[in-house]
């Protein structure tokens, strides 16, 4: 029986077309490559590390396989100066402060006892990769380490740990394994280049903008609505964008967002006026909507329009 459209599929598929299969029933099409790194990370239990421009479905897979296979996803949001405390665990001071003034009052003076009792986990504050080393209903979850390059080297090494073993590090209570490693996604906009020692430890995979072809059936996925000619003109009128000298390149979450925009606004086919007043759905810096407003948008439409009529 056909898998419906959207419902999880009942465990990590076997095969590459498996995989193709499970993406494109929750309205994501890979390109062929990035399914075979996809199911081989699944079947070899191995990180996957994805770099690529932002915008490009990095983040979204992550979200995607988590919902495909029915597993819990926990989102590590990486930031300059994350640390090891905001990623894996913290102590509840707050609740801690309550628990010895309680004991105070309470003439409570054995320190040794005490101090047992607020170093446990029901002082512990869970962050994620600790909660990614739980166990969980359904399965492993899916952990998605989002735009590492955002962090600094101190934290990739703490990571290696992390990767290596599926294993975390508290202090006060010991070394937390994963019973059942989860599902580890990487992703990296390059603003920076992630270390070695890390990228090793993974699977890569370089996700590139997709193929005319290949945009032409995301849109059709996520934004079914569209009639083909205007997904046409969307398609086309960002390929040809993404050629220009712009200091932002419109990723596909931009051409899903300008097609829903254009939709609401009734539009049914492209015209200079049409895209001056909607660069902002996929252009995001100011130098870049002047460079492409007014003639220029025109050019790029009459080139693609002549290009579209037959010899």
């Amino acid at each position: 029986m056909a898998q419906k459209r959207g419902e999880p599929v009942s465990g990590i598929p076997t095969s590459i077309d498996g995989v193709e299969q499970m993406l494109a029933a929750q309205g994501y099409v890979a390109a062929r490559a990035l399914s075979t790194v996809t199911f081989l990370s699944l079947k070899l239990g191995r990180p996957l590390f994805l770099e690529g421009e932002a915008g490009v479905g990095k983040t979204e897979i992550a979200k995607v396989i988590a919902r495909a296979l029915d597993r819990r996803l926990i989102r590590l949001q990486c930031y300059e100066g994350l640390d090891a405390a905001s990623a894996v665990a913290e102590w509840n001071f707050a609740a801690q402060m309550v628990a010895i003034r309680t004991a105070e009052a309470a003439g409570d003076t054995d320190r040794d006892a005490l101090k047992s009792e607020l170093f446990t986990e029901d002082y512990l504050i869970e962050r994620p990769l600790l909660a990614a080393m739980r166990p969980q209903p359904g399965g492993a979850p899916v952990l998605l380490i989002d735009e590492l390059d955002r962090t600094d080297e101190p934290f990739e090494a703490y990571l290696l740990e992390a990767l290596s073993d599926f294993q975390v590090t508290i202090p006060e209570l010991g070394t937390i394994r994963a019973p059942e490693p989860p599902i580890v996604i990487l992703t990296s906009n390059r603003t920076r280049e992630v270390h070695d020692a890390l990228k090793r430890r993974c699977l890569y995979h370089w996700v590139d903008y997709p193929t005319a072809d290949r945009e032409m059936q995301i849109l059709a996925a996520r934004c079914p609505e569209a009639q083909e000619t205007l997904s046409r003109e969307i398609v086309a009128f960002v390929q040809r964008l993404r050629t220009e000298d712009l200091f932002k390149k419109p990723g596909v979450a931009e051409t899903i967002d300008w097609a829903k925009c254009l939709l609401a606004l009734d539009v049914i086919s492209l015209t200079p006026e049409v895209i001056a007043d909607t660069l902002g759905a996929i252009l995001k810096y100011q130098d870049d909507i002047q460079k492409i407003q007014g003639s220029e948008a025109k050019r790029l439409l009459d080139e693609i329009r002549k290009e579209a009529v037959p010899a």
